[in-house]
């Protein structure tokens, strides 16, 4: 619940600064992608989106798709200030993604 109230205020953000968005992967099935913990199709074995604590969002600045992870640093730097668990993958590469962590995973 926490995560999916989380969310909606950084989409609400989002918009609040001129962007709008589009949902990315927010699931990924286990019968698809293996369990939390095993390694089956891509990501990792311990992605957030596997047990729905992670999404990805789609960008956008005037209709043009922004995929670049700088072009999410100040929203990634929002999502952040929401809480000590909450991640975002910028720092990996992986600017789209949103996640809050979960014993130690994120």
């Amino acid at each position: 619940m926490r995560f999916a109230k989380s969310i909606l205020q950084l989409k609400l953000f989002i918009e609040s600064v001129g962007y709008t968005w589009t949902d990315g992967d927010a699931f990924r099935d286990p019968r698809v992608h293996g369990e939390f913990g095993e390694k089956k199709g891509y990501g990792s074995s311990h992605s957030m989106h596997k047990l729905k604590l992670a999404e990805d969002i789609n960008l956008f600045k005037n209709g043009k798709f922004l995929s670049d992870t700088e072009d999410h640093r100040n929203i990634g730097m929002y999502w952040e200030s929401l809480g000590l668990d909450h991640k975002w993958g910028g720092y990996s590469g992986d600017g789209n993604h949103y996640s809050i962590t979960h014993n130690g995973y994120w």
